[in-house]
C-alpha cells in the first residue's frame, strides 16, 4: 500500500514519507520533480517555476541522503518514477544506501525505467529512442548480477491510457515494449542466456484501471495470459513463477473530474475493484490518486483518505478470504478472449513496423493515440459516454469540500525554488572538482563505447558530486538530444460533424475574412518541463478540424522560443498549455516578453490545471481566457478562441446562439 509523494524539497518529501509510513504505509513511491525527470538543474531555464512541484527535487547525492535520512534503506521498498535518468537516480540511491551500511544485494524496489512510453505520454524522454534502450539494457543487467532483489524495470500500461489508449492498444503497446527490453538485454550479451529467467522475473508491470472496471478486470486476465505465452515461448522460460505477470496498479487519473470532483471518491473505489476482485489477476501493489487531482497538487490529508480506502478493503472486508471469483464465468472468459485476439493483432502490426522503437520514430503509436484519445472526447462531448457531473446530472449542491477551492489542495510555496537554487550553489562550491571532471570524462568516453555498460561510470559520478544535470549533460553530448513526433498531424481521426463545430468552422472563416487572412493561425505550446501533451494535442486537433492553422513543435519551450515562433509565425493567438503548476511563472515570462517583441497585441489563452485564484492573477496580467479541466468541451474551447481572436481586432461577436454560449468570461 503506498502513496505517489514527494515535493517541495528533500527535506520536506522526507518528512512527508515518515508521516505517511507511520500511517501504515508499507512501502514509498517516490515522485520526483520535471528538472530531475527530464536530467536538469533547478537553474537551468528550462527549470524555471517547476522545481519542487509535481514531486521531489534532486540535484546530487546531497539530496538523496536528506530525502531517507532517518529511512533504513535495506528494509525499505522503494518505488521511484523514473525514466531518463533512472539509472543516475538508482545510482544515487545504492551510495546512499551504501552509505547507511546496507547490503546492495538486499535493496528492494523498483525503478519504472520504461522510456518507451515516455515518447507516447509523459514526455520526459532525454536521448534518442535506441541510446536510451541502452541505458535502460545497462540497468537491468547491472541489478541482475548485483542487486538482485531489485525490480529494474516497470513497463508502464498506465501512461498508456492517460495518453487515450484503448484496453487492447494498452495491452498491446506494453507486451510489445517488454518484448523490446528482453530483446535488447538478450541481445547485448550482458546476461548469460542460463540467467535470462532471471531478468523475465524481475520484470513487472504498472497497470491502469479504469471505471468500466468489469472490461479492466479482464483486461488484466489478458494481460497475464498473454505473458505467460510471450515468455514460455518467445523466451523458453519454463519455471511458471517466473512467467507469472507481476504487476502494480495506479487507478485512473485520466477520469478525474474538476467538476463535483466528491465523485472521484466512488470512480477511485470501483477501479481498485478491478485490479482486486479476481484472485487469479489480482495486483501485487495498489497506489490511488487523490480525489482533487484535477483541481491541483493533493494535501497529505488527502493522500491519507485514499491509504485509507486501501486499508477499509484489505482489513475491513472479507474479499481476500475466497478464490477467484469469476472462475468459470462464460461473461468473463469471452471479453477476455476478446481483448486478447484484438492485442495479438496490433502486437503484429507493430512487429511489421520493425518493433517500438521504429514505431515510435515513424509517429504511427503516437497518431493512434491521439486518434483514440480524440475519439473519447467525441464520446463524451455527444453525451454517448456519461461523465457524471460533466456532461449529465450537473445539478449540484454546493460541497464542503471544496467551498473554497484555493484551500482545497496544496500550494508550493516559491521560496522553495530559491532554497533549492541556494543548497545546488553551495553543493558545487564543496565538491572537489578535479573528481567531479574526471568522473564526467570517464562517463562520456565510455558512452561512446556501446559495450561498456555505463552504470560503473555513472556511479563514479554519483560518489564525486556530479549534479542531474551535469550527468544529462555528458550524455547529451555524446547520444544528443530528441524530439518526439507529436502524433498530430499524422493521427487518423475523420474530420468533425455537427451543428456546433461547423457553427466554430464558419465563425473561423468568417473572422480570418475580416481580418485579411486567409485562415486564422493558432499557436500552441508548452513551456517548461511539463510533458503531459494529451489536452493540448486533443486542442490541435479539432482547431484544425474547425479551419485554423495550426502551429504545435510540441513539448519543452523555453518562453522565448514560444514567442519567437509566434511572430516569426505571425500568429493570430498563443495558446499555452501548462499542467505542472508552473503556470505563475512562465506565464508572465510569455506575456511579457511578446510586448518587449512589440507583439503585445497577440491575444494569449492558457489551458492546465490552474486554481481560481491563480486563473484571476493570470487574466489580470493580460492573458484573453483560462481553460480548465471543467471546460471539457473542446469545440467550445476553439469557439471561445475565436471570440478571442475577434476582441482582439477590435470585431463584434458573432451573433450566433452559439456564440454567445461562448463569451468569454472576466
Amino acid at each position: 500500500m503506498r502513496t505517489y509523494a514527494g515535493h517541495s524539497t528533500a527535506k520536506e518529501s522526507n518528512a512527508l514519507f515518515r508521516r505517511n509510513l507511520a500511517k501504515g504505509q508499507t512501502g514509498l513511491s517516490v515522485a520526483f520533480d520535471l528538472p530531475t525527470q527530464t536530467g536538469y538543474d533547478a537553474d537551468h531555464i528550462l527549470a524555471r517555476g517547476e522545481v519542487g512541484r509535481v514531486g521531489v527535487p534532486v540535484g546530487h547525492l546531497g539530496d538523496v541522503r536528506a530525502l531517507f535520512d532517518g529511512i533504513p534503506l535495506e528494509q525499505t521498498n522503494t518505488s521511484m518514477t523514473i525514466n531518463a535518468t533512472a539509472m543516475w537516480l538508482l545510482a544515487l540511491y545504492q551510495v546512499a544506501a551504501e552509505e547507511q551500511g546496507a547490503d546492495i544485494a538486499k535493496l528492494t524496489g523498483t525503478t519504472q525505467n520504461d522510456i518507451i512510453k515516455e515518447y507516447l505520454s509523459r514526455g520526459t524522454y532525454v536521448f534518442p529512442p535506441g541510446p536510451s534502450v541502452r541505458l535502460t539494457t545497462d540497468l537491468i543487467a547491472y541489478t541482475v548480477a548485483r542487486m538482485p532483489k531489485w525490480n529494474p524495470i516497470n513497463v508502464c500500461s498506465y501512461h498508456l491510457q492517460e495518453a487515450g489508449a484503448t484496453p487492447v492498444q494498452e495491452i498491446a503497446y506494453a507486451l510489445c515494449t517488454a518484448m523490446t527490453v528482453l530483446d535488447a538485454v538478450r541481445d547485448s550479451g550482458q546476461v548469460p542466456p542460463e540467467r535470462m529467467g532471471e531478468v523475465v522475473a524481475r520484470i513487472s508491470f504498472f497497470v491502469n484501471a479504469g471505471v468500466r472496471f468489469v472490461e479492466e478486470m479482464c483486461k488484466v486476465r489478458a494481460f497475464t495470459r498473454l505473458w505467460d505465452t510471450i515468455t514460455r515461448e518467445r523466451y523458453g522460460i519454463d519455471d511458471p513463477a517466473r512467467r507469472r505477470f507481476r504487476y502494480g496498479v495506479q487507478v485512473n487519473s485520466l477520469g478525474l473530474t474538476e467538476a463535483q470532483p466528491e465523485n472521484n471518491v466512488q470512480r477511485i473505489v470501483l477501479e481498485m475493484l478491478g485490479v482486486t476482485l479476481s484472485r487469479d489477476a489480482r495486483a501485487r501493489a495498489v497506489q490511488l490518486p487523490a480525489w482533487n487531482e484535477a483541481l491541483g497538487l493533493p494535501r497529505p490529508w488527502d493522500q491519507q483518505w485514499s491509504l485509507r480506502i486501501q486499508q477499509v478493503l484489505a482489513f475491513e472486508s472479507d474479499l481476500l478470504e475466497y478464490g477467484d471469483l469469476f472462475e468459470g464465468s462464460a461473461v468473463v472468459e469471452a471479453k477476455t478472449a476478446d481483448l486478447m485476439a484484438g492485442a495479438q493483432a496490433e502486437i503484429a502490426a507493430v512487429a511489421e513496423l520493425g518493433g517500438m522503437v521504429p514505431a515510435v520514430e515513424s509517429g504511427y503509436l503516437k497518431a493512434q493515440l491521439v486518434a483514440s484519445h480524440a475519439a473519447r472526447r467525441a464520446r463524451i462531448e455527444s453525451g454517448e459516454e456519461k461523465v457524471v457531473g460533466v456532461n449529465c446530472f450537473q445539478a449540484t449542491e454546493p460541497s464542503p469540500l471544496t467551498v473554497n477551492a484555493d484551500t482545497a489542495v496544496y500550494h508550493v510555496d516559491p521560496a522553495y525554488e530559491r532554497a533549492v537554487l541556494a543548497d545546488l550553489a553551495e553543493w558545487r562550491q564543496h565538491r572537489a572538482k578535479g573528481e567531479v571532471l574526471a568522473a564526467l570524462d570517464r562517463l562520456r568516453a565510455e558512452a561512446a563505447r556501446p559495450d561498456v555498460n555505463l552504470m560503473d561510470a555513472t556511479l563514479a559520478c554519483a560518489r564525486a558530486g556530479v549534479t542531474t544535470g551535469e550527468w544529462s549533460f555528458a550524455l547529451r553530448e555524446v547520444f544528443g538530444e530528441y524530439r518526439a513526433p507529436t502524433g498530430v498531424g499524422s493521427a487518423p481521426v475523420p474530420a468533425g460533424s455537427g451543428a456546433e463545430l461547423a457553427a466554430v468552422r464558419e465563425a473561423a472563416h468568417a473572422t480570418a475574412a475580416e481580418i485579411g487572412a486567409g485562415r486564422l493561425r493558432l499557436l500552441l505550446g508548452k513551456p517548461g518541463l511539463d510533458g503531459h501533451s494529451n489536452g493540448v494535442e486533443q486542442i490541435a486537433v479539432r482547431a484544425r478540424d474547425a479551419g485554423f492553422e495550426v502551429i504545435y513543435q510540441g513539448i519543452r519551450l523555453t518562453p522565448e522560443q514560444i514567442v519567437a515562433a509566434a511572430v516569426a509565425e505571425d500568429v493570430h493567438c498563443v495558446g499555452l498549455s501548462i499542467l505542472s503548476g508552473g503556470h505563475a511563472e512562465l506565464v508572465p515570462d510569455v506575456l511579457r516578453r511578446l510586448r518587449e517583441a512589440g507583439a503585445g497585441d497577440i491575444p494569449v489563452v492558457v489551458g492546465g490545471i490552474i486554481p481560481p485564484a491563480d486563473a484571476a492573477s493570470l487574466r489580470s496580467q493580460g492573458v484573453a481566457a483560462v481553460f480548465t479541466p471543467a471546460d471539457f468541451g473542446i469545440t467550445v474551447i476553439i469557439g471561445r478562441i475565436v471570440e478571442v481572436i475577434r476582441l482582439a481586432h477590435k470585431l463584434q461577436p458573432q451573433a450566433s446562439g452559439l456564440a454567445r454560449a461562448m463569451t468569454i468570461e472576466g
